[in-house]
């Protein structure tokens, strides 16, 4: 089901509420034809129906609510570890442009490939949920080119270690970003999400003396809110993926501003 996540925001918010609306009235109508008749309610059943029902709705909807935030959160943290190492290529490159030459060109050219390699080529991968590799040889030449100029003066070995400095936060975001290429949501929560909606809907159906067209409206809307909540934690769940996904605007812009010749 992996392609799910690579679908536009509007076809599969759409595919997936009309999904649960089907499958919530499909099941009203089943559990209306041949479960209901041989159920027998008192009044007391009734009250306890009520008060069951609304509960169990409650707690499925904190879950789902846990559930969103933390998918949130962890999205806004990818979106942050991207920002912070475009933001170190770009403090790298303005440090590279205080050494003397030729060292100033080697290190502001393995920049520049390293940064048109993740624009171009590694962020496509991203989006398909591969997690690129060819950046390893890209980031080792900006450090080859980084270690090989031997600084004579006082200031040029200040400039020294604090452009490595620099480049180790770098390579810390870079790491901490292919990481995120395959965050996602376990398997076992997935099945808490699905299960808990097929609970919410059968809960649903216990009105013995509600109209059919009423009852049928309510789980329609029920399966609505479901549906669109299953669509939100689908389309935050892969940081990169869909249309949702995090872009490579913080890259491009840095590339534009102050690297493309």
């Amino acid at each position: 089901m992996e392609f799910v996540f690579d679908l536009p925001a509007i076809p599969l918010a759409l595919a997936i509420v009309a999904i649960t609306c089907l499958l919530a009235l499909g099941g009203l109508m089943g559990f209306r034809r041949y479960v209901l008749p041989h159920l027998r309610f008192t009044e007391t059943d009734t009250n306890i129906s009520v008060a069951l029902i609304p509960s169990i709705m409650v707690i499925y909807g904190l879950v789902m609510a846990l559930i969103s935030v933390h998918v949130w959160e962890a999205n806004q943290q990818v979106q942050a570890i991207t920002s912070h190492e475009a933001t170190t290529l770009s403090a790298l490159y303005r440090d590279a442009s205080e050494y003397p030459e030729p060292a100033r060109s080697e290190i502001q050219d393995a920049i520049r490939g390293y940064m048109e390699y993740v624009i171009r080529e590694a962020w496509p991968l991203q989006r398909k949920g591969i997690v690129p590799t060819g950046g390893v040889q890209l980031a080792y030449r900006i450090q080859q080119a980084i270690t090989t100029f031997e600084p004579t003066t006082e200031s040029q070995k200040i400039l020294a270690a604090e452009t490595f400095s620099t480049y180790n936060r770098m390579v810390e975001h870079r790491r901490m970003r292919l990481d995120a290429v395959e965050t996602h949501l376990p398997v076992e929560m997935w099945c808490v999400i699905l299960f808990g909606a097929v609970i919410c809907f059968i809960t649903s159906y216990c009105f013995a003396g509600a109209d059919s067209r009423v009852h049928a409206l309510l789980v329609l809307l029920l399966a609505v809110f479901v549906g669109l909540l299953i669509f939100l934690t689908a389309a935050l769940d892969r940081p990169f993926r869909g249309d949702l996904g995090i872009s490579p605007h913080p890259y491009e812009l840095v590339y534009e501003q102050l690297m493309k010749r």
